[in-house]
């Protein structure tokens, strides 16, 4: 466990530098003369160059180990936002962001498949993925407004040096205290022959249609994550935009710190999530009276029980193999989701509100959710 508390240290660090930048680039954005639509376009860029290194991951992660890519992301990470302290154009920015999209890529498919190798028990490797999301969530409480407070304070450039500073030391400090693990001691045997599998496809009893499902979640949060920053117009008004997304990190917080949740089925548990989610994203479209910090502390919530279940399920459904290529394929749908939602938004948001676009992907992906379900069960059943 002591890698695991490595990892989980790294993580944090990581997630809480790359959160703190959510409230502070679309003002720094607009600030060297970005519109809206080309603000969503980057943060579509941003997702969308994600597939090649999902793709490259998903192959490479299960030969090689995951200690690699993750050093690497780091490190890539931090010298990007080095030289992005100095961008003065948004053409600028937009390439920055999108080689950091590909070199971020790497990072969530190698840290999680690393964490599912460290037990082969289905129970642990499901407390595992929601440690990941609880240290996730932990960093993301505060950094947001960490962020806004940083330039604030310090202006735009110093800050994203700093935060560029810190990946890199990350990173470094990465390469002593990351032990990698290629195959668990004792990994069944198709787990073992699965790494050398050329090809970039689910494992055999994982269907396709399940990763609508993260496709959906990512675009919703896409969308979230092209308006929020939006409301601010000042840099008193950052402050606040950052806030509200410490509001999501905090509701996620408290479904995460329900260890008992974890006694329930990650079936019930994702399909749950995503419909409370797809209820409070309804909600915002159509101005239901409640406060948007309490209709964002709720979605939080959902997130909070979703994604972590969400993982476990996918570990199930692969039946002990290749964690590398099933987590790189639920970071592709990621990025796909990630790409559409703020691009998305950027068109629609003057002639509908984008939170409809959120609320009919996560139901479609809904309906499906049980009828895979269904059948993986049905197919288990037959094998037995």
């Amino acid at each position: 466990m002591r890698n695991a508390f490595w990892l989980y240290l790294f993580l944090f660090v990581a997630f809480f530098d790359l959160h703190a930048q959510y409230p502070i680039l679309t003002p720094f954005a607009i600030s060297i003369g970005a519109a809206p639509s080309f603000i969503g376009l980057m943060m579509g860029m941003y997702s969308i160059t994600h597939l090649p290194g999902n793709i490259i991951a998903g192959i490479s992660v299960d030969r090689i180990g995951s200690k690699l890519f993750i050093i690497g992301s780091l490190l890539g990470a931090g010298i990007i936002l080095l030289v992005q302290s100095y961008v003065t154009d948004p053409w600028q920015l937009l390439v920055l962001r999108s080689i950091s999209g590909f070199v971020l890529a790497f990072l969530s498919p190698a840290c999680m498949a690393l964490l599912a190798r460290m037990s082969s028990d289905l129970k642990e490797q499901g407390k595992l993925m929601a440690g990941n999301g609880l240290v996730h969530t932990i960093a993301a409480v505060a950094s947001p407004a960490a962020g806004a407070y940083l330039v604030a304070k310090i202006g735009f450039t110093t800050a994203f040096s700093l935060l560029g500073w810190i990946l890199v030391a990350t990173s470094l400090l990465a390469v002593f205290f990351i032990k990698d693990i290629k195959v668990p001691a004792n990994a069944p045997a198709s787990h073992a022959n699965a790494t050398a599998a050329p090809a970039l496809s689910p494992p055999a009893s994982v269907p396709w249609l399940i990763y609508l499902l993260p496709v959906a979640l990512s675009c919703a949060q896409g969308i979230l994550s092209f308006e929020i920053p939006l409301l601010a117009k000042t840099t008193e008004a950052m402050m606040t935009t950052g806030l509200l997304f410490s509001v999501i990190s905090i509701g996620a917080l408290v479904t995460l710190s329900m260890m008992f949740l974890n006694n329930l089925s990650a079936f019930n548990r994702t399909l749950w999530g995503s419909f409370a989610l797809a209820l409070v994203y309804f909600a915002i479209a159509s101005d239901f009276p409640l406060p948007l910090m309490v209709l964002l502390f709720i979605i939080g919530m959902a997130k909070g029980v979703t994604l972590p279940a969400l993982s476990t399920l996918l570990i199930d459904l692969s039946g002990g193999a290749r964690y590398g290529r099933t987590f790189s394929i639920l970071s592709i749908a990621t990025s796909i989701g990630a790409f559409i939602g703020p691009v998305a938004a950027g068109q629609l948001r003057s002639v509908v509100s984008p939170y409809y676009l959120a609320f009919l992907l996560l139901m479609i992906a809904i309906t499906i959710l049980p009828i895979i379900h269904w059948r993986h069960a049905a197919a288990k059943t037959q094998l037995t």
